[in-house]
């Protein structure tokens, strides 16, 4: 049930909810990762992976 909450949409109450922190990373190992991202195959899994990571991140800052 605890998976449900996960997708509540707003109205929900946060107060004692423990958000987790958000790692935040340089420009430059931002640029080194968009350089070795344009270097996978076409189709790679981790693209579609790190897409998701996208989101799980965009998330957690809404969490606050």
């Amino acid at each position: 049930m605890n998976s449900l909450s996960a997708c509540a949409t707003g109205g929900s109450d946060h107060s004692g909810q423990v958000c987790p922190p958000v790692v935040e990373y340089s420009a430059a190992d931002q640029a080194l990762a968009a350089t070795e991202v344009m270097m996978l195959p076409e189709g790679a899994v981790v693209v579609r992976m790190l897409s998701d990571y996208t989101v799980l991140r965009d998330q957690t800052r809404a969490c606050r």
